[in-house]
Protein backbone atom coordinates (compact mmCIF):
# COMPACT_ATOMS: atom_id res chain seq x y z
CA UNK A 1 0.00 0.00 0.00
CA UNK A 2 1.52 3.56 -1.18
CA UNK A 3 2.45 5.79 2.24
CA UNK A 4 2.85 9.51 1.54
CA UNK A 5 4.72 12.02 2.70
CA UNK A 6 4.39 15.62 2.10
CA UNK A 7 7.73 17.78 1.99
CA UNK A 8 8.51 21.32 1.87
CA UNK A 9 11.18 23.70 -0.02
CA UNK A 10 13.00 26.21 2.42
CA UNK A 11 14.67 29.25 1.19
CA UNK A 12 15.82 30.09 -1.93
CA UNK A 13 12.80 28.71 -3.37
CA UNK A 14 11.55 32.07 -3.46
CA UNK A 15 10.08 33.99 -6.95
CA UNK A 16 7.71 36.75 -8.05
CA UNK A 17 4.32 35.88 -8.32
CA UNK A 18 4.36 32.23 -6.30
CA UNK A 19 1.17 30.84 -5.37
CA UNK A 20 -0.80 33.62 -6.61
CA UNK A 21 -3.21 31.40 -9.27
CA UNK A 22 -3.50 28.57 -6.86
CA UNK A 23 -4.78 31.73 -4.23
CA UNK A 24 -7.01 33.18 -7.06
CA UNK A 25 -8.64 29.34 -7.28
CA UNK A 26 -9.16 28.69 -4.04
CA UNK A 27 -10.73 30.70 -1.36
CA UNK A 28 -8.63 28.44 1.37
CA UNK A 29 -5.26 28.98 0.04
CA UNK A 30 -6.33 32.75 0.06
CA UNK A 31 -7.14 32.61 3.25
CA UNK A 32 -3.74 31.80 4.24
CA UNK A 33 -2.19 34.21 2.49
CA UNK A 34 -4.96 37.25 3.87
CA UNK A 35 -4.16 35.75 7.59
CA UNK A 36 -0.60 35.92 6.87
CA UNK A 37 -0.82 39.68 6.29
CA UNK A 38 -3.19 40.42 9.10
CA UNK A 39 -0.82 38.54 11.79
CA UNK A 40 2.03 40.24 10.15
CA UNK A 41 0.83 43.90 10.44
CA UNK A 42 1.83 44.14 6.59
CA UNK A 43 1.03 43.12 2.96
CA UNK A 44 3.51 39.99 2.24
CA UNK A 45 1.09 39.31 -0.35
CA UNK A 46 2.59 42.12 -2.10
CA UNK A 47 6.01 41.84 -1.85
CA UNK A 48 5.17 38.17 -3.21
CA UNK A 49 3.18 39.58 -6.28
CA UNK A 50 5.41 42.75 -6.67
CA UNK A 51 8.85 42.28 -5.69
CA UNK A 52 11.13 43.17 -5.82
CA UNK A 53 13.35 40.24 -5.47
CA UNK A 54 15.77 42.22 -3.46
CA UNK A 55 13.34 42.63 -1.14
CA UNK A 56 11.23 38.93 -1.32
CA UNK A 57 14.86 37.42 -1.23
CA UNK A 58 15.79 39.33 2.26
CA UNK A 59 15.45 36.61 5.23
CA UNK A 60 12.78 38.58 6.97
CA UNK A 61 10.46 38.43 3.67
CA UNK A 62 11.67 35.18 2.27
CA UNK A 63 10.39 33.11 5.16
CA UNK A 64 7.01 33.63 5.48
CA UNK A 65 6.16 34.51 2.38
CA UNK A 66 7.83 30.74 1.51
CA UNK A 67 6.03 29.48 4.33
CA UNK A 68 2.41 31.19 3.35
CA UNK A 69 3.07 29.74 -0.50
CA UNK A 70 3.41 25.92 0.76
CA UNK A 71 0.36 26.39 3.54
CA UNK A 72 -1.72 27.79 0.86
CA UNK A 73 -0.79 25.17 -2.05
CA UNK A 74 -1.59 22.52 0.94
CA UNK A 75 -4.46 23.76 2.11
CA UNK A 76 -5.54 23.76 -2.51
CA UNK A 77 -4.52 20.29 -2.42
CA UNK A 78 -6.25 19.09 0.90
CA UNK A 79 -9.72 20.38 -1.11
CA UNK A 80 -9.01 16.85 -2.70
CA UNK A 81 -9.15 14.85 0.24
CA UNK A 82 -5.43 14.22 -0.11
CA UNK A 83 -3.79 13.23 2.64
CA UNK A 84 0.02 12.36 4.03
CA UNK A 85 1.36 9.59 6.18
CA UNK A 86 4.29 11.53 7.30
CA UNK A 87 5.36 15.08 6.43
CA UNK A 88 9.20 16.56 7.11
CA UNK A 89 10.18 20.12 4.97
CA UNK A 90 13.93 21.10 4.00
CA UNK A 91 15.26 24.10 6.64
CA UNK A 92 12.40 27.14 6.49
CA UNK A 93 10.08 23.60 5.11
CA UNK A 94 10.05 22.45 8.55
CA UNK A 95 7.66 25.03 9.63
CA UNK A 96 5.28 24.15 6.51
CA UNK A 97 5.34 20.45 7.84
CA UNK A 98 4.66 21.76 11.51
CA UNK A 99 1.19 23.43 10.07
CA UNK A 100 0.97 20.29 7.74
CA UNK A 101 1.34 18.02 10.77
CA UNK A 102 -1.29 19.52 12.69
CA UNK A 103 1.68 20.81 15.39
CA UNK A 104 1.12 24.75 14.52
CA UNK A 105 -1.65 26.97 13.44
CA UNK A 106 -0.96 28.55 9.48
CA UNK A 107 -0.87 32.22 11.35
CA UNK A 108 1.53 30.87 13.85
CA UNK A 109 4.05 29.21 11.89
CA UNK A 110 4.05 32.51 9.55
CA UNK A 111 4.81 34.69 12.21
CA UNK A 112 7.49 32.68 13.71
CA UNK A 113 9.54 32.42 10.62
CA UNK A 114 9.16 36.30 10.04
CA UNK A 115 11.02 36.31 13.36
CA UNK A 116 13.77 33.78 12.79
CA UNK A 117 14.07 35.45 9.55
CA UNK A 118 15.14 39.00 11.31
CA UNK A 119 17.28 37.52 14.21
CA UNK A 120 19.06 35.37 11.36
CA UNK A 121 19.61 38.54 9.65
CA UNK A 122 21.21 39.97 12.69
CA UNK A 123 22.99 37.50 13.99
CA UNK A 124 26.36 38.13 11.93
CA UNK A 125 27.57 41.49 10.02
CA UNK A 126 26.94 41.49 6.60
CA UNK A 127 29.94 39.64 4.23
CA UNK A 128 31.14 38.10 7.59
CA UNK A 129 29.59 34.74 7.11
CA UNK A 130 29.58 32.79 3.95
CA UNK A 131 28.06 29.15 2.41
CA UNK A 132 28.70 27.27 -0.54
CA UNK A 133 27.48 23.90 -1.83
CA UNK A 134 30.62 21.16 -2.13
CA UNK A 135 29.75 18.52 -4.98
CA UNK A 136 31.60 15.03 -5.42
CA UNK A 137 33.03 14.94 -1.80
CA UNK A 138 31.38 12.22 0.99
CA UNK A 139 30.39 13.57 4.43
CA UNK A 140 33.01 12.11 6.35
CA UNK A 141 36.03 13.50 4.53
CA UNK A 142 34.05 16.74 4.29
CA UNK A 143 33.83 16.79 8.01
CA UNK A 144 37.25 15.95 8.22
CA UNK A 145 38.28 19.13 6.26
CA UNK A 146 35.50 21.44 8.22
CA UNK A 147 37.05 20.22 11.75
CA UNK A 148 40.87 20.86 10.67
CA UNK A 149 39.93 24.58 9.80
CA UNK A 150 37.93 25.37 12.38
CA UNK A 151 40.69 24.04 14.79
CA UNK A 152 42.97 26.59 12.83
CA UNK A 153 40.93 29.33 13.70
CA UNK A 154 38.27 29.88 11.03
CA UNK A 155 34.86 28.29 12.01
CA UNK A 156 32.95 25.86 9.49
CA UNK A 157 30.77 23.18 9.39
CA UNK A 158 28.75 20.86 7.18
CA UNK A 159 25.46 22.36 7.17
CA UNK A 160 22.76 20.86 4.66
CA UNK A 161 23.42 17.13 3.61
CA UNK A 162 21.10 17.15 0.96
CA UNK A 163 22.01 14.08 -1.08
CA UNK A 164 25.04 11.97 -2.05
CA UNK A 165 27.38 14.14 -3.79
CA UNK A 166 26.11 17.11 -2.56
CA UNK A 167 26.57 18.76 0.64
CA UNK A 168 26.50 22.41 1.77
CA UNK A 169 29.03 24.15 4.24
CA UNK A 170 28.82 27.36 6.38
CA UNK A 171 30.52 28.93 8.52
CA UNK A 172 32.68 32.19 8.28
CA UNK A 173 33.54 34.04 5.03
CA UNK A 174 37.45 32.55 5.41
CA UNK A 175 36.14 29.36 6.46
CA UNK A 176 33.93 28.75 4.29
CA UNK A 177 36.79 29.57 1.33
CA UNK A 178 39.70 27.54 3.22
CA UNK A 179 37.41 24.26 3.64
CA UNK A 180 36.21 25.03 -0.27
CA UNK A 181 39.98 24.91 -1.36
CA UNK A 182 40.74 21.71 0.81
CA UNK A 183 37.62 20.24 -0.86
CA UNK A 184 38.91 20.70 -4.21
CA UNK A 185 42.88 19.49 -3.43
CA UNK A 186 40.40 16.19 -1.64
CA UNK A 187 38.70 15.32 -5.14
CA UNK A 188 35.32 17.67 -5.26
CA UNK A 189 34.37 18.52 -8.47
CA UNK A 190 32.80 22.01 -7.82
CA UNK A 191 32.91 24.03 -5.38
CA UNK A 192 29.47 26.72 -5.57
CA UNK A 193 29.45 29.63 -3.24
CA UNK A 194 25.55 30.24 -2.47
CA UNK A 195 23.65 33.97 -2.47
CA UNK A 196 22.71 33.93 1.32
CA UNK A 197 22.52 36.89 3.32
CA UNK A 198 24.43 34.77 6.32
CA UNK A 199 26.12 31.37 7.65
CA UNK A 200 22.88 29.87 7.89
CA UNK A 201 23.00 26.21 9.78
CA UNK A 202 26.37 27.14 11.92
CA UNK A 203 27.70 28.05 15.04
CA UNK A 204 27.65 31.79 13.89
CA UNK A 205 23.77 31.27 14.53
CA UNK A 206 23.79 30.52 18.00
CA UNK A 207 22.69 34.30 19.21
CA UNK A 208 19.89 34.30 16.98
CA UNK A 209 18.83 30.55 18.23
CA UNK A 210 19.35 32.23 21.89
CA UNK A 211 16.81 34.89 20.92
CA UNK A 212 14.23 32.75 18.94
CA UNK A 213 13.63 30.42 22.23
CA UNK A 214 11.18 34.19 23.64
CA UNK A 215 9.78 34.15 20.33
CA UNK A 216 8.60 30.54 20.69
CA UNK A 217 7.38 30.84 23.95
CA UNK A 218 4.89 33.06 22.32
CA UNK A 219 3.15 30.51 20.32
CA UNK A 220 1.07 27.40 20.76
CA UNK A 221 2.37 23.96 20.15
CA UNK A 222 0.03 21.15 19.70
CA UNK A 223 0.64 17.23 19.45
CA UNK A 224 0.78 16.30 15.99
CA UNK A 225 -1.82 14.31 13.99
CA UNK A 226 0.80 13.31 11.52
CA UNK A 227 3.96 12.01 12.20
CA UNK A 228 7.33 14.66 11.29
CA UNK A 229 10.88 13.78 10.69
CA UNK A 230 12.95 16.17 11.91
CA UNK A 231 15.95 18.24 10.54
CA UNK A 232 17.97 18.18 13.60
CA UNK A 233 17.93 14.10 14.04
CA UNK A 234 15.98 12.79 11.22
CA UNK A 235 13.60 11.05 13.43
CA UNK A 236 9.86 10.82 13.75
CA UNK A 237 8.10 12.45 16.07
CA UNK A 238 4.12 13.47 16.90
CA UNK A 239 5.68 14.39 20.56
CA UNK A 240 4.76 18.75 21.01
CA UNK A 241 7.53 18.30 24.02
CA UNK A 242 10.09 17.58 21.45
CA UNK A 243 8.98 20.60 18.86
CA UNK A 244 10.77 23.71 20.78
CA UNK A 245 13.76 22.35 21.38
CA UNK A 246 14.58 20.99 18.05
CA UNK A 247 13.14 24.06 16.01
CA UNK A 248 16.01 25.71 18.02
CA UNK A 249 18.75 24.00 17.64
CA UNK A 250 18.00 23.61 13.64
CA UNK A 251 19.01 27.42 13.57
CA UNK A 252 22.43 26.30 14.25
CA UNK A 253 22.26 22.57 13.12
CA UNK A 254 22.74 21.01 9.90
CA UNK A 255 19.88 19.92 7.85
CA UNK A 256 19.99 16.05 7.85
CA UNK A 257 17.94 15.86 4.41
CA UNK A 258 19.17 12.68 3.26
CA UNK A 259 18.73 10.82 6.18
CA UNK A 260 15.24 12.39 6.27
CA UNK A 261 14.34 10.93 3.01
CA UNK A 262 15.95 7.89 3.73
CA UNK A 263 13.87 7.04 7.19
CA UNK A 264 11.07 7.98 5.42
CA UNK A 265 11.49 5.28 3.00
CA UNK A 266 12.42 2.48 5.54
CA UNK A 267 8.72 3.32 7.19
CA UNK A 268 7.34 2.55 3.60
CA UNK A 269 6.85 5.79 1.96
CA UNK A 270 7.09 5.31 -1.51
CA UNK A 271 5.37 8.88 -3.03
CA UNK A 272 6.88 12.35 -2.19
CA UNK A 273 5.09 15.25 -3.09
CA UNK A 274 6.54 18.58 -2.94
CA UNK A 275 4.67 21.48 -2.15
CA UNK A 276 5.59 25.11 -2.43
CA UNK A 277 7.33 26.67 -4.87
CA UNK A 278 10.17 24.88 -7.11
CA UNK A 279 11.42 21.51 -7.61
CA UNK A 280 14.55 21.42 -5.70
CA UNK A 281 13.07 18.46 -3.45
CA UNK A 282 11.82 16.75 -6.32
CA UNK A 283 15.59 16.92 -8.02
CA UNK A 284 17.46 15.65 -4.89
CA UNK A 285 15.08 12.57 -3.70
CA UNK A 286 15.77 11.28 -6.86
CA UNK A 287 19.44 11.58 -6.24
CA UNK A 288 18.95 9.88 -3.04
CA UNK A 289 16.40 6.91 -4.42
CA UNK A 290 15.34 6.60 -8.27
CA UNK A 291 12.80 4.06 -7.53
CA UNK A 292 10.69 6.39 -5.66
CA UNK A 293 7.41 8.41 -7.06
CA UNK A 294 8.37 12.26 -6.70
CA UNK A 295 5.45 14.53 -7.41
CA UNK A 296 5.65 18.15 -7.13
CA UNK A 297 2.67 20.98 -6.29
CA UNK A 298 3.23 24.88 -7.28
CA UNK A 299 0.45 25.83 -9.15
CA UNK A 300 -3.00 25.54 -10.18
CA UNK A 301 -1.94 23.07 -12.95
CA UNK A 302 0.03 20.74 -10.97
CA UNK A 303 -2.75 20.63 -8.04
CA UNK A 304 -4.62 19.21 -9.88
CA UNK A 305 -2.62 16.98 -11.74
CA UNK A 306 -0.92 15.73 -7.99
CA UNK A 307 -4.45 15.59 -6.75
CA UNK A 308 -5.73 12.95 -9.45
CA UNK A 309 -2.82 10.48 -9.33
CA UNK A 310 -3.09 10.38 -5.76
CA UNK A 311 -6.41 9.67 -5.88
CA UNK A 312 -5.69 7.60 -8.41
CA UNK A 313 -3.76 5.44 -6.47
Amino acid sequence: MTKIAFVFPGQGAQKIGMGQDVAAAYPEAKKIYDDADERLGFSITDIITEGPMELLTKSENAQPALVSTSVAILRALETYGVKADYVAGHSLGEYSALVAGGFLEASDAIYLVRKRGELMEKAVPNGAGAMAAVLGVDREALKEITEEVTKAGDAVQLANLNCPGQIVISGTTTGVEKAGEKAKANGAKRVLPLAVSGPFHSSLMEPAALAFRDILAEVEIADGKIPIVNNVDAKQTTDKAEISDKLIKQIYSPVLWEDIVEELIENGVDTFVEIGSGKVLAGLIKKINRDVTVLSAGDVESVKSVAETLKGE
